[in-house]
């Protein structure tokens, strides 16, 4: 890489640091842990699937109150009907939030009449909302239960209602570089956030990657052992080398990404000094 694009590539890697923002899920503690954040700073709050959208939405108002910038996730397996919809955005409304995340959810049956993202995205359409941005999730490494051809159909058609997507954590930059190729060649034109680890117990980080399906990703570091030996070199995991595999991707503007998603797993501290610091090593 000449001189002129890593200097390129790394002014866009820090913005995308700064634009980057974590993902939380309720739990106890986890209020005093964002202390770590300062004000106005976007939390993504997500919803379980046995504490459901009440619990997403009393963490929401709280965070509120205390000056972040809240992206609640409303799951659509976990929203019962219209009615339940109807009040969900009513409490939405209320505490002026802007942005939405909207993903299928980990239920393993819906418990009610929104089976996926897709159905949910189109209720909320009918809505006379104030909702700037709504984002749903995306998968570089495919679904264990859906086939790739229909996850890139569904994308597009959820791009119908919504305006922004996540990707899932990918540690395959050349996976996801292509990934990300083929669907805007299939009209997919989303801005993307990428899907990336924080700063995080090892133990916990590969726990998770086996439970929501990044198999590929597990086989990539079985293959590259120098990744995987930097993955288990201490008990806490930092995506630095990650990041700047990713970093000529994310910067081709043709990609058309716009920062990064912080799963940090609760561990609000860690990644947060990490981020920060990163920022600071590009200045």
């Amino acid at each position: 890489m000449n001189r002129a694009l890593e200097a390129s590539v790394d002014e866009t890697l820090s913005h995308h640091l700064h634009e980057a923002y974590m993902e939380i899920f309720p739990a106890p503690g986890i209020v005093e842990k964002l202390a770590a954040l300062k004000e106005n700073d976007y939390v993504a709050v997500t919803c379980s699937p046995t504490k459901g959208v009440a619990e997403t939405l009393a963490l929401t108002a709280e965070l509120i109150g205390r000056g972040y910038r809240v992206v609640p996730h409303i799951a659509a397996r976990n929203v019962r009907d219209l009615g339940h919809l109807r009040e969900i955005m009513s409490q939405l409304a209320d505490l002026g939030i802007d942005s939405l995340f909207v993903p299928g959810g980990d239920r393993a049956q819906p418990i009610g009449e929104f089976p996926s993202a897709l159905s949910l995205l189109q209720a909320i359409h009918e809505f006379d909302h104030k909702l700037a941005w709504i984002g749903v999730g995306a998968h570089p490494e495919g679904h264990p239960a859906v086939d790739n051809v229909t996850l890139r159909d569904e994308l597009l058609r959820k791009q119908q209602f919504a305006n922004y997507m996540v990707t899932q954590m990918c540690f395959d930059a050349e996976v996801l570089a292509a990934w990300l190729q083929d669907i805007r060649a299939a009209g997919i034109s989303m801005p993307a956030w990428i899907g990336l680890p924080g700063a995080i117990e090892r133990s916990r980080l590969l726990h998770t990657s086996m439970r929501i399906g990044v198999g590929d990703s597990l086989r990539f570091l079985r293959r590259n052992l120098r990744t995987a030996s930097h993955m288990m070199r201490s008990a806490v995991y930092h995506p630095d080398e990650l990041l700047r595999q990713i970093a000529p991707c994310a910067a081709d503007p043709a990609n058309a990404v716009v920062g990064y998603h912080l799963f940090c797993f609760n561990q609000v501290e860690s990644t947060e000094r990490w981020r920060r610091g990163a920022i600071e090593a590009l200045t």
